[in-house]
């Protein structure tokens, strides 16, 4: 299921699926481990005699998040039991420490006798095996724990400090299915200890007024010891969990309002849209600086891997994003981070850990016709240029000084050497990591990158570098126009595929990529080559059902939906494909009415996104239900760069003052004399 409310802090990140049922929890990094390994974490309520799970049927719920905070706002109201339950779910700031705050609600004008139980199925470090759950009466809470990772479970209610009632016990071993079922007679058996594969349920009585309602509150705190658990136990008694909350609160709605933004051109649906992806992409990145591409544990079951990795090409978009939008330190996390796990050699590997180690892959080192490299080059690439336009925003000398020969003059000496007879980049894994060979988005990125590393080296004074640099972005431009660009069909090949005798197989598949063209400065967006291939994929790859949007490439097979009318829908819809479209119509806009047209594809995604505002990375072309990983933090990227680049350009067009929230500095690239 998709997870539709994360909530995180950059060391701890809770999600939650549509039914608010808390599915992931990653502590101490975001990505890695994940201690409920997807399980279900239920939530119920007992009340006068009756009981329900909260993804039973009977529940309506309201999920969304407190306006520009990472604080949950969710209600739910069960008719039958005659309770509405207002919650508010956040994680510290600055500790490793999980809230929930239930305020139990009567409806049907009568006192009544609830009880609220909260059910944990961790896995500790992602495995059940050697895990222990005690009660602690040095706390008062219920402690999981192995090796060095211990979770404490406590709470607070009118009756005081600690929680009112625990079992522990063993799960999936034998009939054992847990001890969320002992919770459903409203009691439970206060066992103080099991080992294994274990979980615990803790539950608060409460006294709830004819027509009023009582609090309690919830927490689990993460350390490395029992003593470190502890101590953040006496934090969170001392500051209150309600303080913490509060502050919690006020911390993301500062950090979301970063700058102001005056004369905002969009309307405010679409800006809260965008300060809502701005939080949810932070709650996907590491606080070491890996940006994760996605944290929705379900896709386990269809690839039997996550997405909880640091991609390069994903991190370097972000990256930008976040650059746009001002938020400098995030951006510079990220780029030490890819100092640290860059390949001596001077290129990336396929993804990576948020620790810096390298992740699984299925890109080979050894084939029937040899080794080669399993990369993508386009990864690379775009550090390099993502860190360009880091430096462009932030002018940050300083933190530029130790980047610039690993991230610029080493990338960009291996992009000069990684390159065939006609001065193209030597065949690597394509974007979408299906298909081996020279492709239209990385020859993109890489002029991109090295006019990047050209422009930077000249800044350092090293004008040797700075002219081989631009030679080779110059040299690889023309390749591109002489081998990729068939001017009978208007269109540039997305891939092509050397052959023995020197030249190329053409791959004319229209691919929604392509964007690279005018994204990266490989050629200017008002280019009429441009244009022919933008409008080409406008036309083609919209999926033409009440859903729409524009899907990745002709006939794109993952997680298709349909199989036949192929004319009608050629693929899934995707976020970051109709939001590249917007961006050319942003690149090229020469009159507000032509920048207007950008926004219809901003709607169009503000249409898709959850009401508590993820987006998902694809959509079923039919329903519109979320497809794979939710929320993808590449779609919430893009939305945010589309943004920013509206506001951007509006500014420029009308000579107002510039609606930005962070600085856009830009370079005129040698692409303008290629023109036409």
């Amino acid at each position: 299921m998709p997870r539709n409310i994360p909530i995180g802090n950059g060391e701890m990140l809770v999600a939650f699926d549509d039914l608010y049922r808390i599915r992931d929890l990653y502590w101490p990094h975001v990505g890695q481990p994940n201690h409920t390994c997807g399980h279900l974490q239920r939530f119920g309520v007992w009340a006068d005699g009756h009981f329900a799970w909260v993804d039973s049927s009977g529940w309506t719920r309201e999920m969304s998040y407190k306006r520009d905070s990472l604080v949950t706002d969710v209600r739910l109201r069960h008719e039958r039991l005659g309770l509405e339950l207002v919650c508010h779910d956040a994680v510290d700031y600055f500790s490793p420490v999980f809230f929930r705050r239930v305020t139990v609600c009567d409806l049907l004008g009568r006192a009544r006798d609830v009880r609220v139980f909260f059910h944990a199925d961790l896995s500790v470090g992602e495995s059940p095996v050697g895990d222990t759950v005690a009660f602690d009466p040095s706390t008062s809470g219920l402690v999981h724990y192995k090796d060095e990772r211990y979770f404490l479970f406590n709470g607070v209610h009118p009756g005081g400090w600690g929680i009112g009632s625990w079992a522990t016990g063993q799960k999936r071993i034998g009939d054992a299915e847990g001890t969320w079922r002992d919770a459903e007679d409203g009691l439970l058996s206060r066992n103080a200890i099991a080992q294994g594969s274990v979980d615990s349920t803790v539950g608060f009585h409460l006294t709830v007024p004819a027509g009023g309602s009582e609090v309690c509150t919830y927490w689990i705190a993460a350390g490395s010891s029992h003593e470190a658990v502890r101590q953040l136990n006496d934090k969170v008694r001392l500051k209150t969990p309600q303080r913490m909350m509060e502050r919690t609160e006020a911390y993301w709605r500062l950090w979301s309002q970063k700058e102001a933004v005056p004369n905002d051109p969009l309307p405010d649906h679409l800006a809260n849209l965008h300060r809502r992806s701005a939080l949810i992409v932070r709650t996907q990145i590491d606080n070491g600086g890996a940006i994760i591409a996605a944290n929705d544990y379900d896709i386990t079951h269809f690839a039997g891997d996550t997405y909880s990795y640091m991609w390069p090409r994903d991190g370097a978009l972000v990256a930008h994003a976040l650059t746009l939008a001002g938020h400098s330190e995030l951006s510079r996390r990220f780029f030490a981070f890819c100092q640290r796990v860059r390949h001596p050699d001077g290129y990336f590997l396929h993804k990576y850990n948020p620790t810096g180690t390298f992740a699984s892959t299925w890109h080979p080192w050894l084939t029937e016709k040899g080794r080669w490299l399993p990369i993508q080059q386009d990864e690379t690439a775009l550090v390099t240029w993502a860190l360009r336009k880091h430096f462009l925003a932030f002018r940050d000398v300083e933190f530029i000084k130790n980047l610039y020969n690993p991230l610029v003059v080493d990338t960009a000496n291996w992009m000069l050497s990684y390159r065939d007879h006609a001065g193209l980049p030597m065949p690597s894994w394509d974007l979408w990591e299906e298909r081996r060979g020279v492709h239209l988005f990385t020859v993109c990125a890489t002029i991109g990158a090295l006019q990047a590393a050209s422009n930077f080296a000249s800044d350092m004074g090293a004008m040797d570098r700075a002219a081989e640099f631009g030679e080779g972005a110059e040299r690889m431009r023309g390749a591109m126009l002489r081998h990729m660009w068939d001017p009978e069909r208007r269109l540039f090949a997305r891939c092509a595929v050397p052959q023995e005798d020197g030249g190329y197989r053409l791959d004319f598949t229209l691919d929604a990529s392509a964007y690279a063209l005018f994204a990266f400065g490989a050629l200017d967006a008002a280019d009429p080559r441009v244009a022919s291939h933008m409008q080409a994929i406008r036309e083609r790859l919209w999926v033409r059902t009440e859903v729409g949007g524009i899907a990745r490439y002709e006939r794109d097979p993952y997680h298709q939906v349909e199989r036949h009318a192929l004319h009608e829908v050629p693929g899934n819809p995707w976020i970051i494909c109709t939001l590249w479209y917007a961006q050319w119509i942003i690149a090229k806009a020469t009159t507000e009415s032509e920048l207007r047209e950008a926004l219809d594809y901003v709607e169009w995604t503000h249409w898709r996104a959850a009401r508590s505002g993820v987006l998902a990375e694809q959509y079923d072309p039919y329903s519109g239900a979320q497809i794979s990983v939710s929320p993808l933090t590449w779609s919430h990227a893009t939305l945010m760069t589309t943004v920013l680049q509206y506001r951007q350009r509006h500014a420029e067009l009308t000579g107002r003052l510039a609606a930005t929230e962070g600085a856009m500095s830009t370079e005129e690239p040698a692409r303008h004399r290629l023109r036409g």
